[in-house]
């Protein structure tokens, strides 16, 4: 599975959720969740739990940050409040669910599962790491580009309280700050059908309000804002780099090549790029995040991720611009978007009034 780190590790799993009422894939990874929420307890528990000091004090510090955070999301950004984030697991591993996505090999036209409730999905999400390879060798036997990777977060758009997990206490101010936001705008605004709009301005917000919470509670000047801005420049570097392979690969899928001559070129391209990458690696970035992509078996189906949360136009954060609102307001405009018609960026753009 894939470790690869990235800005976001997470995504709505809303299939998994979606599956709990309706289907045999209920029986086997519903139960498996509900298993984990079973085990959850109160946020405040931790308090009272710690070795030494130092962990009982570490403990205290991750407890009153997912409350900070918290507030921030509801009260000063305006989304809804929930009762996500107050209950906390104890896991032994450092992802929550494996997600399988595919792709078509010579293209990137995406493989969809179609749910109830939450329509046609672009992944699906296992509990156990075996049922998600079992997936992937029936949609490697149609032919498909195959990705599994791990995530350590979804919304269940309020069905369940999403819980905290063991490995969020090791995130930075500023991911912790993500995860939550970007999670509560999906708890708060979801237009069925329109995945990949849900997406980004699930990212947008979440990416923006993280920035705005680090800004208010740490100041500009802190190590942890600095912290975050490193963070993100290489998260821009790595996905500008992504899109320019994504291009030369669109190029070739659009040209008259075919057959096999089509796949080994493609091979050819990724190959070449992940040299270009490995040789530009300093030059480009400040961290040691993304040094792993240059020996991933990277595929069409973890290019289509890229396209997936990672809009090409920037669309949602030049409409932000331009309605000259604030995240709140922006997010206030977001909420009353009509639930039926057409986009989802059409909507916005008529609640945005522009």
């Amino acid at each position: 599975m894939d470790q690869s780190k990235r800005k976001r590790s997470f995504v709505p799993l809303l299939v998994i959720t979606s599956y709990l009422f309706f289907g045999c894939y209920t029986i086997r990874e519903g139960t498996t969740y509900l298993g984990y929420l079973g085990r959850a307890v109160p946020l405040e528990s931790l308090l009272e739990t710690g070795s030494d000091s130092k962990e009982r004090e570490e403990n205290r510090r991750f407890v009153e940050l997912v409350h900070d955070i918290r507030r921030f999301t509801t009260e000063e950004l305006g989304l809804n409040m929930t009762k996500n984030y107050t209950r906390y697991v104890s896991m032994d591993r450092d992802y929550l669910a494996a997600v399988v996505s595919a792709s078509a090999a010579d293209s990137f036209n995406r493989y969809e599962w179609r749910f109830p409730v939450v329509g046609r999905m672009p992944y699906k999400g296992f509990f156990k790491i075996k049922n998600a390879h079992n997936e992937r060798e029936k949609l490697e036997k149609k032919g498909l580009d195959v990705w599994i990777r791990g995530v350590s977060a979804f919304s269940t758009l309020g069905w369940f309280k999403d819980p905290l997990f063991t490995w969020m206490r090791d995130y930075p101010p500023h991911r912790l700050a993500d995860l939550i936001i970007h999670e509560s705008v999906h708890a708060t605004v979801f237009l069925k059908g329109q995945v990949q709009f849900n997406e980004e301005l699930a990212e947008f917000i979440g990416s923006e309000g993280a920035r705005l919470y680090m800004e208010n509670r740490f100041g500009i000047d802190s190590d942890e804002y600095q912290a975050m801005i490193f963070s993100d420049e290489d998260n821009r570097h790595f996905v500008v780099f992504v899109r320019e392979l994504i291009a030369e690969l669109q190029m070739l899928y659009e040209s008259s090549t075919g057959g096999e001559e089509i796949l080994r070129e493609k091979e050819r391209i990724i190959k070449a790029a992940q040299q270009r990458f490995e040789d530009e690696y300093e030059s480009r970035f400040t961290g040691e995040n993304y040094r792993g992509f240059s020996s991933l078996q990277i595929n069409n189906a973890y290019l289509e991720l890229y396209r997936l949360y990672y809009a090409e136009d920037d669309y949602i954060a030049d409409l932000f611009e331009k309605s000259g609102k604030t995240l709140p307001e922006f997010i206030t405009a977001a909420k009353s978007m009509p639930k039926r018609g057409p986009s989802g960026r059409e909507r916005l753009v008529i609640a945005l009034e522009i």
